[in-house]
């Protein structure tokens, strides 16, 4: 059976499951939950594989799915992912009302997307056609939310980073997977189009406390220490870098206050802030955040206040392989004709994608098919079938490219690929973040 062939009988058989793909889509969109909680979700995608005839691995990093479809012939390992978390967006019409979270980042949608994926090459009978295997990855926890709970499971052993794809590197689950692709909703993009990234920012996070000493705030402020004032004072040192920041670093520090004190008529105490320095490149992120934490430390010094700073690591830029993202664009031009293609260029905020895309070939096109803003009450599916299908026909159409002829296409990606890390360098790299004081 030629290429085409194979591809057009995956196509057919992902069209084919287009009516129950969409019932799961809603299914899972309806039960949003937050990262490292995924449990209902996580047995939806279970039971969707386990149908198509795959024994699933389950609980990888607490809540992780991973099925291997094997061609029965030797060859290389491509990995489809998706991401079971939702995030949280309280005020939206489908936010879980005990969590506030909700699927507005369009995690629902990749989801089906590697379904599907996985429903047109197992259905259509062309595996046995191809050489090597194929794994469905559902991961836990992209988004970096709620960060307190995560280091308490830090605490107790179950886990050593904060975010999905981190901890499965971590644990190994992507060893004997050689190159893996993900797609991801382009928020405000109704049209059926698919948008081709290069590059993301990456993060470092910063936890801090100022620690000053509480004293009545009417009758004795002299007396007190303002932790409040401190964290002002470090804020206002945070914007008095900006100008210095170089546009080329595309630099984002986003500081929140988590606690402002605990009664108002007492000078404040204890102050604690959450924020994250981002930029394009590891370079500037660490030349960055040491010069915010002296900014912050500085505020702390102004009014006599303790400064507690504790770096942890984030998230590492994405690096687009050029070679897939070209053979994505061919497939979505085979495939969905009529599909506009967008020069995505840099994405400014950041995805885990990122740390997988520094020891392996990896791709995160994002799709068209919904409205509104990414992480807004806005955001809903506009087209099913651009949002899902279309992602899905392309992943099976270049399973089938690097899979044919004896995985001739992915030997000749991977000969010229060369990792930014290996493995153990990610490791090292991303521990030697963890500081604190």
């Amino acid at each position: 059976m030629d290429k085409d062939e194979m591809k057009r009988r995956a196509a057919a058989a992902i069209d084919a499951a287009a009516a129950k793909l969409e019932a799961l889509a809603r299914d899972i969109e309806r039960e949003p939950e937050l990262g490292f909680k995924e449990k209902k979700t996580a047995a939806k995608v279970e039971k969707y594989l386990t149908a198509l005839g795959l024994s699933p691995e389950t609980g990888l990093a607490l809540t992780g799915v991973k099925a291997r479809a094997r061609s029965g012939h030797p060859g290389p390992t491509v990995a489809v992912l998706s991401e079971l978390d939702a995030v949280g967006t309280p005020d939206s019409p489908k936010a879980d009302p005990l969590t506030g979270a909700a699927h507005t980042c369009g995690h629902f949608l990749q989801m089906t997307t590697m379904l599907a994926a996985a429903q047109g090459l197992l259905t259509s009978g062309i595996l046995p056609e191809l050489s090597g295997d194929v794994v469905f990855f559902a991961v836990p926890a992209e988004e970096y939310v709620e960060i307190e709970y995560r280091r308490r499971l830090m605490g107790e052993g179950k886990l050593h980073y904060l975010c999905g794809k981190d901890e499965l590197i971590y644990e190994g689950h992507f060893d004997d997977i050689d190159m893996a692709m993900m797609m991801h909703s382009q928020g405000e993009m109704r049209q059926k189009a698919v948008a081709i990234g290069e590059s993301s920012n990456g993060f470092l996070v910063k936890l801090v406390r100022y620690v000053g000493r509480t004293a009545h705030a009417a009758n004795a402020p002299h007396e007190g220490i303002n932790a409040l004032n401190a964290a002002c004072l470090g804020i206002m040192g945070i914007n008095a870098l900006r100008e210095t920041f170089q546009e080329k670093d595309v630099v984002r520090v986003h500081p929140i206050i988590t606690k402002g004190g605990d009664l108002v008529n007492s000078v404040p105490a204890d102050v604690r802030m959450e924020l994250y320095v981002r930029a394009a490149t590891m370079e500037a992120i660490e030349a960055t955040h040491k010069r915010v934490e002296a900014a912050l430390r500085a505020g702390g010094t102004a009014v006599g206040a303790k400064t507690r700073v504790e770096t942890i690591p984030g998230m590492l830029p994405l690096r687009c392989c050029s070679a897939l993202n070209e053979l994505f664009v061919e497939n979505v031009r085979q495939l969905a004709p009529g599909t506009e293609i967008v020069d995505a260029g840099h994405f400014r905020a950041s995805t885990d994608m990122g740390d997988l895309s520094h020891i392996m070939p990896a791709i995160h096109p994002f799709i068209g098919g919904v409205d509104g803003a990414l992480h807004t009450k806005e955001f809903t599916v506009t087209d099913f079938s651009a949002a899902v299908l279309t992602p899905a026909k392309a992943f099976t159409g270049m399973i089938v490219d690097l899979l044919a002829d004896g995985g001739r296409r992915a030997y000749t990606i991977l000969s010229k690929y060369k990792p930014f890390l290996t493995k153990e360098e990610y490791i090292a790299k991303l521990d030697s973040y963890f500081e604190s004081d």
